[in-house]
């Protein structure tokens, strides 16, 4: 274990969270989704005071000058909370996977060996403005038969102070221990740094934000990492793609909410479908207030529509822009397009548009990406839309955890071994 300070705030409190863990990880599924109902009812009833909460964070936030995306991300209305009770309650209602069996078999010998799903223990979230995720990560590490321990960045505090209070008020009213859920104390970066290098009392540590966050967590902790990932993603227009379809997808990707990660940030036109499928696309894109950061082939066919268009450089190819703006360009081949998302992708999320099955096959086994789809949008990597629940992130990285996490991904395994008197 890393020499902690016995006397810091942090390390009590995942001192906590380690005597909650090992309460929670046995629990029978029966004692869990009580919990988690009782989480959802409380949030509906509570929504007044943590809708009144937040309007501080924001207030906090315009004064700041935060852009507006990112105050959307921060933002929670009575219908955003009821959307996040309603969440609460679909983790309530899949499946427990501690305990599940993965794989398991008779040996030669006679011993009985399995390997089953046991909780990680103590996971401790550190992410950005996004106070929804205080409950989806509490809700599916309860329901894994975990302790969280969750680090929101400042420009929450006002809204996360509130809904862990709810959180634990509407667990503890159901005898389970109210530090199974607990808030990291501290503003600083100093708090943060703690977490990190608590290794021995937090099990694993999960980053949910912007690259620089990511970065640094991944670099600097001591604890192992589950690296989230940010979201470059793609939309590839073939040139067998059906027009109406690839419009649709492509201003979903992009402008359907384009402050979160699987929103597009790139899109790229096979040329022999361009001059077909451009202005119809750029005019769409103006439409929905999109601004587009294109190379010469993209830039030609911009002036002829009402969208504003700019220049494309490295950095917009590399962008994760999280706003109304996307980087086009137009490519000779699948291939090409493939080599371009290979140079510039963060990994995350890429899409095809096409009618053609070999296109759409080869593709899909060239793209490295977590998600890759097939006419479809970039909007559908989520744990939710998956099916999985409230997600508690997307992981790029290619350990354990790959794409959006659900509740197997916060579990570990070990084996059981049983024997009759066996001696080796």
């Amino acid at each position: 274990m890393t020499s902690q300070n016995a006397a810091s705030p942090v390390i009590a409190t995942a001192q906590r969270a380690r005597t909650a863990a090992a309460v929670i990880a046995p629990l029978p599924r029966s004692a869990k989704d009580t919990a988690l109902h009782a989480i959802a009812d409380a949030l509906e009833a509570r929504a007044a005071e943590i809708v009144e909460a937040n309007a501080k964070d924001i207030e906090k936030a315009r004064a700041a000058g935060t852009s507006e995306t990112v105050v959307d991300r921060l933002t929670l209305t009575p219908e955003r909370v009821a959307a996040i009770a309603a969440d609460v309650r679909h983790v309530a209602a899949l499946p427990d996977p501690v305990g599940e069996v993965v794989r398991g078999s008779t040996l030669p010998n006679g011993i009985d060996l399995r390997q089953i799903r046991v909780p990680l223990g103590v996971v401790g979230i550190i992410y950005e403005a996004r106070p929804n995720v205080t409950v989806d990560a509490a809700a599916l590490c309860l329901k894994s038969g975990n302790a969280v321990l969750l680090r929101g960045s400042s420009s929450a505090y006002a809204s996360n102070t509130a809904l862990v209070a709810i959180l634990r008020d509407a667990v503890g009213s159901t005898g389970l221990p109210a530090d199974a859920i607990q808030l990291v104390p501290g503003e600083s970066r100093d708090s943060v740094r703690e977490l990190m290098r608590a290794r021995g009392l937090v099990d694993v540590l999960i980053p949910r934000g912007g690259a620089s966050l990511i970065k640094t967590v991944v670099e600097e902790s001591t604890v192992p990492v589950i690296e989230t990932g940010t979201g470059n993603c793609h939309v590839y227009v073939d040139a067998r793609a059906d027009l109406d379809m690839a419009v649709d997808i492509l201003v979903n990707s992009k402008a359907q909410r384009p402050s979160v990660c699987n929103s597009a940030e790139t899109l790229l036109v096979h040329r022999d479908i361009a001059a077909a499928f451009l202005p119809r696309a750029l005019d769409a894109l103006a439409e929905a207030g999109v601004t587009v950061h294109g190379d010469q082939a993209v830039l030609g066919y911009a002036e002829d529509s009402k969208v504003t268009a700019l220049p494309a450089t490295d950095e917009d190819w590399a962008a994760e822009y999280l706003s109304y703006d996307i980087a086009a360009g137009v490519v000779d081949s699948l291939d090409a397009a493939v080599e371009h998302i290979r140079r510039w992708t963060s990994g995350h999320t890429e899409a095809i548009v096409t009618t053609s099955q070999a296109a759409a096959r080869r593709f899909t086994q060239l793209v490295d990406s977590t998600t890759v789809a097939v006419n479809a949008s970039t909007r559908f990597t989520d744990g939710g839309q998956f099916g999985f629940g409230a997600e508690i992130g997307i992981s790029t990285q290619k350990l354990h955890a790959r794409g959006p996490m659900g509740l197997p991904e916060l579990t570990s395994t070990k084996y059981i071994v049983t024997g009759d008197g066996h001696v080796r």
